[in-house]
């Protein structure tokens, strides 16, 4: 007994296996005795034969003892590491939070305004305002030696409201001209008044002023009255008005207008009086914020 039990680990194994050696001789003689008498006995110590003659297996405990240990300064980068993705990662959904609020807060504004211009429509059924150059007097038309000309021209337009809800307010820093070949021959203004709704309103119009034409530009007037018998006159427009829905006054707007004229004749030293025969009229209208 002494040799083959021993307290260490190396000497377990051997006191294992003189056990299961004698236990086996035991059971053997002991099976011998009674295989006379009980023939199913043999099968029983067949099984309990294998499963005592297994040996006892231990399966020691893997260690890596190639890997390295961490050093303090990979630990304290892998510490920093872990404290700047949690502050990252808020930035970022913060930033995602931001941009998804703007893009609503456009989109909600967006539908708003759609909304409310298409009811505004749908209610008031907006109708462009309508005007025509009637007749054009020239009153005045002088050069004088230094090729200095005075012009003076009465204007005769005709404003149509054709709008059933919508009032027109035409306000005060309105301004006219009268261009000759990019020389502006005179200026004026346009009359301060109410347009109600439809309406038709005859308003006469005085542009008056003095320029140098220039030697050259009154040779190219004179040839052109000789070779055609017309003149191409420019005038141009910008008219503040405030439009009136019901009782709702929308903001001031600029109303630019711009009009190619073309006349019969410019006579110079003319009286008062003497009538311009239109030969034809094309007019531009545009709204400015």
């Amino acid at each position: 007994h002494k040799k083959n039990y021993h307290t260490n680990f190396e000497g377990r194994p051997n006191a294992i296996c003189n056990t299961t050696k004698s236990s086996l001789e035991t059971h053997k003689a002991f099976s011998r005795q009674t295989s006379l008498h009980n023939p199913s006995s043999h099968a029983v110590d067949f099984i309990l034969g294998l499963e005592m003659a297994e040996p006892h297996r231990i399966h020691p405990a893997a260690v890596d003892v190639e890997s390295p240990l961490p050093s303090p300064s990979q630990a304290a980068k892998s510490g920093e590491n872990d404290q700047q993705q949690p502050k990252s990662s808020r930035r970022r959904s913060c930033c995602c939070r931001c941009l998804c609020c703007t893009v609503l807060t456009l989109v909600v504004l967006i539908i708003a305004i759609g909304a409310t211009i298409g009811i505004l429509y749908l209610v008031f059924r907006p109708k462009i305002p309508k005007y025509s150059l009637d007749r054009l007097t020239l009153s005045n038309f002088t050069v004088d030696d230094d090729t200095t000309i005075s012009a003076t021209f009465n204007l005769t337009v005709t404003a149509r409201n054709p709008n059933r809800r919508i009032g027109i307010y035409y306000g005060h820093g309105s301004h006219l001209s009268a261009w000759y070949n990019g020389t502006r021959l005179c200026t004026g203004s346009f009359p301060v008044f109410y347009q109600g709704h439809r309406n038709t309103t005859v308003v006469s119009l005085l542009l008056a002023g003095e320029t140098q034409l220039g030697s050259g530009l009154l040779q190219e007037l004179q040839q052109q009255l000789q070779q055609t018998g017309t003149v191409l006159l420019d005038f141009r427009g910008r008219v503040p008005v405030r439009v009136k829905l019901g009782r709702l006054k929308l903001p001031k707007v600029s109303f630019k207008v711009r009009c190619d004229i073309v006349v019969n004749s410019l006579s110079s030293g003319s009286g008062s009086g003497n009538s311009i025969s239109l030969r034809s009229s094309h007019c531009k209208f545009k709204l400015k914020l």
